[in-house]
């Protein structure tokens, strides 16, 4: 991708336009950070790998490397960055730059927007997660209590500086949980847009060409919905599909599935709910499951706790007093809001899923 304003993407916020930037070299423009007196959050991981491009970072004063885990995507652990951040003397005017995937673009979101009633920050999204879906769209989400994404603001990043040259030394099972992102965004769009990555599937493996048009595509189709729909209240809920049962599998199995896999199995959940509670149409489930099963394949046997998946479902944000709020796709493969029953009949669809819903075709 060029390295040009032309290729930029830019999102329109309550806080002012930021662009996704879409850059070959990413090093250069952190080193142009850190001569500016930026303060970075970088994953421990990522500081390691790239230790000698991100040189001129990693000497700066202020670096705070946090190990990718969700105990530190937590409330719990914000008291030791905010000690770090206030011993190397943040002040407003200064900005925080995230270095990593989700979990340090939520750290770093939530602090940038409390810490001195908020300061600006800048993102480098490393995992094809983060580029494909989180980093556009202002939420930060952090645990606690025991609860998933309980906690959270709506506080944009000035600028995305995002570049695929990180995606050289992900693990496979990363680059399937991104592309779990990126084909839960297509369904949103439409069955055509998700028919059409889903017969590119294999190429987006091993054609780095392949891949970077549908990230971008993924961010196109994002773009519009979060411009209408920027504090989360109506329209933009539809990119939780997929996701209710996402977090609630990765509590049960104590996050054992990485979040874009588990997205993929709640995808497919969330369609053969619609169908068995006759909510939406079964072809739909038939239609999408052959490439939603080759993204989660080596997740088949991963045990799945019905019960600390239905208590953990439970808790989800969209929830009413009364029913469940998930996201399902109706008769017409689109998908939206519904209020679902957590009664015996539903605990029992979910049930025949989870039990061996990953490994065969269910009708």
């Amino acid at each position: 991708m060029a390295d040009s304003p032309e290729s930029d993407l830019v999102v329109s916020s309550h806080k002012g336009p930021y662009a996704v930037e879409f850059r070959d070299d990413p090093f250069a423009e952190l080193s142009a950070l850190a001569g500016m007196g930026a303060h970075f959050i970088i994953d421990a991981r990522v500081a390691e790998l790239y230790e000698r491009q991100l040189g001129s970072v990693l000497a700066s004063p202020s670096v705070y490397r946090i190990n990718a885990t969700e105990e530190n995507k937590s409330i719990e652990a914000m008291p030791a960055l905010v000690r770090h951040l206030v011993a190397k003397g943040l002040r407003r005017g200064q900005t925080l730059v995230a270095v990593g995937g989700g979990i340090t673009q939520d750290a770093t979101c939530f602090l940038a927007a409390t810490m001195l009633r908020g300061v600006d920050w800048v993102f480098a999204p490393t995992t094809l997660l983060a580029m494909a879906d989180s980093c556009v769209g202002s939420k930060s989400s952090i645990n606690g209590g025991g609860a998933k994404n309980v906690l959270g603001t709506f506080t944009p990043p000035k600028r995305i500086i995002l570049s695929v040259a990180f995606l050289k030394t992900l693990e496979d099972k990363d680059v399937r949980s991104g592309v779990g992102e990126m084909l839960k965004v297509h369904a949103i769009e439409g069955p055509a847009s998700f028919d059409k990555i889903a017969a590119d599937y294999p190429r987006l493996f091993t054609d780095s060409a392949v891949m970077t048009s549908y990230l971008r595509r993924s961010l196109e189709i994002k773009k519009p919905i979060v411009e209408a729909d920027e504090f989360d209240t109506g329209p933009r809920l539809v990119m939780n599909y997929g996701h209710s049962f996402g977090h609630a599998l990765e509590a049960a199995t104590e996050f054992a599935v990485p979040h874009g896999i588990a997205v993929t199995i709640g995808m497919d959940l969330a369609n053969f709910t619609a169908g068995k509670l006759s909510l939406g149409d079964m072809s739909h489930y038939l239609r999408m499951r052959p490439t939603l099963a080759a993204n989660w394949r080596g997740y088949e046997r991963v045990p799945i706790p019905l019960d600390g998946f239905l208590a953990a479902l439970s808790k989800d944000k969209k929830n009413s007093a009364k029913a469940l709020g998930l996201i399902l796709p109706g008769p017409d493969g689109r998908v939206r809001k519904v209020e679902v029953a957590s009664d015996e009949k539903f605990r029992a669809v979910c049930a025949e899923h989870l039990s061996k819903g990953r490994s065969e075709i269910l009708v």
